[in-house]
């Protein structure tokens, strides 16, 4: 059995609830207190010309995931999403262990929202690949019910033999991904597994919502956690979760 430490979190561009306060530093030292072997990240910015000479003296060089990933995650991912004038963001992938393979699906179904769905296929040194995917799906309803019907069809294309974690921002305060991935895809919520429910993670300083998420298949999971208190809570406007997989 492999276990490993899961960590997912919507970084809302380094920025703090409202983008009152560039907090990427902070954010990074807080990532790496936890030492998760894969972190998805959602939001997180590769560039942006006017945030980048605002914020010169804390601003880093490279793209935000590079900057994250620092000498900890030896591989990383990105998957471009939003594109404009000013710079690009969509989610990205940091990992401890060797990345073979990826690909970044577009699921956008508007001109507005731009969502992608990261697939990276992880050497995890036991002899089986780990796909792991990062989400972030749309603020409306019947644009989320699309997306996944199409993430069910991408994890179902996946070898039955070869372990699954989808972690995100589904933004799904109506809970329906749970039935829809249990049903069509045999994925299993972690939280909700654990404890009933999917974790409130939304605003970060006073969770309410119900927006992101950790699936898993072919994997058991054990002590998932939502980080809601500090530095976490105002790190970003989402609450991370971290969790350990077992495959």
């Amino acid at each position: 059995m492999t276990c490993l430490k899961i960590l997912t979190v919507n970084t809302h561009k380094g920025f703090t609830t409202f983008n009152r306060k560039f907090m990427l530093h902070e954010l990074r030292d807080a990532v790496r207190l936890v030492s998760a072997d894969l972190v998805f990240l959602q939001e997180v910015q590769g560039e942006h010309q006017s945030w980048s000479e605002r914020h010169a003296e804390l601003w880093p060089e490279q793209p935000q995931y590079e900057f994250l990933a620092d000498e900890i995650w030896q591989d990383f991912a990105y998957g471009r999403n939003a594109v404009y004038q000013e710079g690009h963001h969509g989610n990205a992938l940091l990992s401890k262990y060797p990345i073979k393979s990826w690909d970044n699906w577009d699921i956008s179904l508007n001109g507005i929202e731009k969502r992608g769905l990261l697939h990276c296929k992880i050497d995890t040194q036991s002899g089986h690949p780990l796909h792991a995917i990062c989400v972030h799906l749309s603020l409306r309803e019947p644009h989320r019910q699309i997306q996944l019907q199409q993430l069910c069809e991408h994890v179902n294309a996946i070898p039955a033999n070869e372990a699954v974690v989808v972690a995100g921002d589904f933004n799904d305060w109506m809970q329906k991904s749970q039935a829809i991935l249990k049903e069509k895809a045999g994925m299993q919520e972690v939280f909700t597994e654990a404890y009933g429910k999917p974790p409130r993670t939304f605003p970060a300083l006073f969770p309410m919502l119900r927006l992101d998420r950790i699936y898993v298949r072919g994997a058991e999971t054990h002590m998932p956690i939502v980080l809601s208190s500090k530095p976490w809570s105002r790190l970003s406007d989402h609450a991370p979760l971290l969790a350990e997989v077992e495959f």
